[in-house]
């Protein structure tokens, strides 16, 4: 019928929850912010865009809830919270990169440590994770602006939900890959940890605080503890990635698209830690090289 509005949401969107979950991440994004600029850790960029994205997300999600015909609002905020946990991941695959540099010895590195060449793990992983990102960007979009009820509709939207799971699909492999070599290096690196500390200055050992390399940047020693964030974080992110997976395979008509509980319980209450941590545990605490490029010397 002309004139009649359509509206993008199959059940009663809470404005309360939304509301919780916005200032949640916003408090998580400016933190992230704060560490960010107070360490000056370039390669964390990916970190701080997406806690960004997903602040922006509830944010609009907020105002959606109130203006549930807004195709914009809906749009906006579906994308961003859709799209943030992929850069996420990307940010994991730099600090393990960066973690690797920083334990393992030149000579060590080999594919046989980690499956993949160590010098091109990040980049690897991370074009994995561009492609995945676009894949489920154009999906996003598709699935959140077509009308099934116009000619077409259906094949439209069939269309956007399987680039949607392919986009998934390729995040999942990726990351499901890496979270199995980031789990492993927790004891494939005990090998290397007599090594590294034969690396720390000798006045430093044993205090809470270390000089590495002979470079006056104090570190904390204990480099372990970013490795375990890295791998809490990563399986928040697979699970989180698996429910993205069942959601678009059911469609907006599927439980997941009717029972707004299920989008809070596994895509923002799964994600939040991982800001969260990170924020606490930062990894320029930890790592010595958080530029956008490793120096020579550090390859």
């Amino acid at each position: 019928m002309a004139g009649v509005q359509m509206v993008y949401y199959h059940y009663s969107p809470s404005l309360s929850a939304a509301i919780v979950v916005a200032v949640l991440y916003t408090l998580a994004f400016i933190g992230t912010v704060f560490q960010f600029m107070r360490y000056r850790s370039w390669a964390w960029t990916a970190m701080v865009a997406a806690a960004g994205m997903e602040s922006a997300g509830y944010i609009l999600r907020s105002l959606s809830t109130q203006n549930q015909t807004d195709k914009n609002l809906y749009v906006s905020s579906y994308s961003l919270i859709v799209l943030a946990p992929v850069l996420m991941a990307a940010a994991c695959y730099v600090v393990f990169g960066r973690i690797v540099f920083h334990v393992v010895p030149k000579e060590n590195r080999t594919m046989r440590l980690l499956w993949v060449p160590p010098r091109f793990v990040t980049p690897i992983f991370v074009a994995c994770d561009i492609v995945a990102l676009f894949l489920q960007l154009i999906g996003a979009v598709r699935i959140t602006t077509v009308d099934v009820d116009t000619p077409g509709g259906k094949s439209k939207l069939q269309t956007g939900k399987t680039i949607a799971q392919i986009g998934v699909a390729v995040q999942m492999v990726c990351f499901g890959l890496f979270s199995i070599i980031a789990v492993r290096f927790n004891f494939t690196s005990k090998r290397f940890v007599a090594q590294f500390e034969e690396r720390l200055a000798t006045e430093t050992k044993g205090e809470k605080y270390c000089i590495i390399d002979g470079e006056e940047k104090k570190l904390k020693p204990k480099w372990e503890a970013i490795l375990r964030v890295t791998n809490i974080t990563s399986v928040l992110i697979l699970i989180r990635s698996v429910y993205r997976m069942v959601d678009f395979s059911l469609g907006q008509t599927g439980y997941t698209g009717t029972h707004e509980w299920v989008e809070y319980i596994f895509d923002a209450l799964m994600i939040f830690p991982v800001v969260a941590l990170f924020v606490y545990w930062h990894p320029s605490k930890y790592l010595p090289y958080l530029g956008l490029r490793l120096p020579k010397h550090a390859r």
